[in-house]
């Protein structure tokens, strides 16, 4: 990854983390990695479970973070492409099945917009981004 993308994608990240912490999630782990690839955050939070009839389960939450300056490749939001939702799908499962999670789990996605001189736009948090 080239030194500039690398650092909006750092810069991104480290705003999702905030924004994460302010919605009353804890961050459990950051940049895990795996032979299949990388999850950006992994945070914690506390809701019902309404398939598994518990009113304030421990939720396991698999973030995704996707960093725009500028809009000529398309919005933060719209970088959640079919193929990057499927590979996002295999990292959590692996990621589960690591930690021997036994609670329910979810992907969530932050997308950050920022205009062509890197100013911050927008941080928005998608709950349950990619399902199924």
């Amino acid at each position: 990854m080239q030194d500039g993308r690398r650092s909006l994608g750092e810069r991104g990240e480290r705003i999702a983390a905030r924004a994460l912490l302010e919605a009353g999630l804890d961050i459990v782990e950051r940049n895990w990695r795996c032979r299949a690839g990388e999850l950006d955050i992994v945070a914690e939070e506390r809701g019902p479970d309404f398939s598994g009839g518990v009113s304030d389960a421990r939720w396991l939450v698999v973030v995704e973070v996707r960093t725009r300056r500028g809009d000529d490749y398309g919005s933060a939001r719209q970088a959640f492409t079919q193929k990057k939702q499927a590979k996002l799908r295999e990292l959590a499962a692996l990621y589960v099945d690591e930690k021997k999670w036994r609670g329910p789990w979810r992907i969530d996605a932050v997308a950050v917009q920022m205009d062509r001189v890197g100013t911050l736009i927008s941080v928005e948090h998608i709950r349950h981004a990619i399902t199924g």
